[in-house]
């Protein structure tokens, strides 16, 4: 009986570890509207006119920039010529 009640308090804490659930809900694919601009792939970025208040940062080939996601912001990612080469969120 020892043996099955030692084993059952050791395990107690691996269920409550098991069982913990996260209530933040998922962040939105598309959080940041990045499928409204795929249409920029392909145009300079000195050409392009964006919304004053939207939340955006344009990245170079050889620019240093961090990588904590912030769904809410579009990444515009360009090549060394300043064409635009991807869009999304992050």
């Amino acid at each position: 009986m020892f043996k099955a009640t030692a084993a059952a308090l050791f395990a107690l804490p691996l269920i409550a570890c098991g069982t913990a659930t996260n209530t933040d809900p998922a962040p939105a694919a598309d959080a940041c509207g990045a499928s409204g601009y795929q249409s920029l792939i392909g145009a300079n970025i000195a050409a392009v006119t964006l919304p004053a208040e939207l939340n955006h940062r344009v990245i170079g080939p050889n620019d240093a920039y961090t990588e904590d996601h912030v769904p809410s912001r579009l990444n515009i990612f360009t090549d060394e010529n300043g064409a635009i080469i991807t869009v999304r969120c992050g």
